[in-house]
C-alpha cells in the first residue's frame, strides 16, 4: 500500500468509532515489586497534541519519533511523537502542526491532516493528548530542536504492524520504579509508555484496512 493509498483509507476509518482502550491497555506499564510510582492531580489535565507524520521513503512509509533530553522530570530520555502543550486560543490540529514544526522542523504547509486518534490521558504528566494523524508527499527534512530532542527516530509502518512488533522486558521508568513494559522496538530503541500506547492504536487500525 503506498502512501496516498493509506491516507484515503485512514481518512475514512478514522471516522468510524476507534479502539481507544482495547489498544492502549495492551500496552500499559505495570509495576514489578514493591516500588511504585504515585501521582495525585489536583487540576484538571493540561490539553496538548501529537503529530504522527507519515510519510514515503524508499518505498516504506515512516514517521518520526524524538529522544528527549536528559532531565528531572516523568518522561527524561524517553522517545516521544513531536507534539507538546496547546497554546492559548489554539485547536488541537494547530498545536500538533506547530509542535512539529517547532521540534523537528517540518513546516506545517507540508502537511496534509488525515484525522484523530482516541484522546489520551498522560497520568505522570496530567495531560490530555489528542493525536493528529496527517502525512507528507515530501520526505522530510529533519531540523531536531535542541533544547527538546536528542535524536529523530524514524520508524517503519511495516515494522510496527508485524505480528511480533510487540515485545516486553523489565526497565527502569524515571531511573527508579521497575516497570514491565510492553514496547516496540524502533532503531535500537525502547519505545513504551504513552506513546507505545498511542502507536498501537494506530497499528491496530492499519492493520484491519
Amino acid at each position: 500500500m503506498n502512501l496516498i493509498s493509506l491516507s484515503e483509507r485512514l481518512s475514512i476509518r478514522l471516522t468510524q468509532p476507534l479502539p481507544g482502550s482495547v489498544a492502549h491497555e495492551p500496552m500499559r506499564a505495570t509495576s514489578v515489586g514493591s516500588i511504585r510510582p504515585k501521582f495525585e492531580h489536583r487540576l484538571p489535565p493540561k490539553p496538548g497534541s501529537v503529530l504522527i507524520l507519515l510519510y514515503e521513503d524508499e518505498g516504506k512509509i515512516k514517521f518520526p519519533l524524538t529522544k528527549r533530553p536528559e532531565y528531572l522530570g516523568a518522561h527524561a530520555g524517553q522517545i516521544s511523537l513531536p507534539g507538546g502543550k496547546a497554546e492559548p486560543g489554539e485547536n488541537y490540529i494547530q498545536t500538533a502542526l506547530r509542535e512539529g514544526e517547532e521540534e523537528i522542523g517540518v513546516p506545517s504547509t507540508d502537511l496534509k491532516v488525515i484525522g484523530r486518534l482516541s484522546d489520551f490521558f498522560v497520568i505522570p504528566s496530567n495531560f490530555l493528548i489528542v493525536p493528529v494523524v496527517a502525512y507528507t508527499l515530501k520526505k522530510p527534512v529533519f531540523v531536531p530542536q535542541e533544547s527538546e530532542v536528542v535524536k529523530i527516530l524514524e520508524g517503519s509502518l511495516d515494522d510496527l504492524v508485524r505480528d511480533d512488533a510487540i515485545q516486553t522486558k523489565e526497565i527502569l521508568a524515571a531511573k527508579m520504579y521497575p516497570m514491565l513494559a510492553p514496547h516496540f522496538l524502533i532503531e535500537n530503541e525502547i519505545v513504551w509508555g504513552a506513546t507505545a500506547m498511542m502507536l498501537n492504536e494506530l497499528r491496530m487500525i492499519v492493520r484491519e484496512i
